[in-house]
């Protein structure tokens, strides 16, 4: 197997660590630079992970973690697993277009309907997902908690969101520092 992506990005990062304990190559990408092009031979949504199990290419990280799920014989996810995952993307993908747009010059504190919408949905998702922490719903170390887990500590590297109102949420982070492959793929390390 091989994976596509870059050390930075947590939804490559959630699919490294899936496969923490399984022999695959990983092919850092700098996407925005010298990696684009073969990003484009790669994907045509032009976006990371990627996945390429002999003559199997799969382009999205939610549907890689299903097919490792399948392949390695994981625990397939129940519906409100399913319903976490959709919280963290939705929290992530606001995240990651805050960030693009800050880095394309672009102001995102302005009060304008698509920023704010962003921020709210970023904040209002993570006090639910803090919640679910609270009551013991991330406890097991499983593609949800190793995603929950990739988003916190992508945030926190980013410096994206104030955690004081979901101080839960980095404690969780904090809790799963010893996990494996956690380490070796801190985005910090690059």
């Amino acid at each position: 197997m091989k994976l596509i992506g870059s050390t930075t990005s947590p939804y490559v990062r959630r699919i490294r660590l899936l496969l923490s304990d399984e022999p695959h190559e990983f092919i850092n990408l700098d996407i925005y630079g010298e990696g684009r092009d073969e990003l484009r031979r790669t994907n045509p949504t032009l976006k990371i992970p990627v996945l390429i199990d002999g003559d199997q290419e799969l382009y999205d990280s939610r549907v890689i973690a299903r097919y490792l799920g399948q392949k390695l014989g994981l625990e397939t996810l129940t519906w409100d697993q399913e319903n976490q995952l959709t919280l963290i993307d939705g929290a992530n993908d606001s995240a990651v277009t805050m960030l693009l747009s800050e880095r394309s010059g672009i102001d995102t504190s302005q009060d304008a309907m698509f920023y704010n919408l962003q921020r709210e949905r970023i904040m209002t998702t993570l006090r639910t997902l803090a919640a679910m922490v609270e009551a013991g719903q991330f406890e097991q170390w499983n593609y949800p908690a190793i995603c929950l887990y990739c988003l916190v500590d992508w945030l926190d590297f980013r410096d994206l969101v104030d955690f004081s109102e979901v101080d839960s949420l980095v404690a969780f982070r904090d809790r799963h520092r010893g996990q494996p492959g956690v380490g070796e793929t801190d985005p910090r390390a690059v």
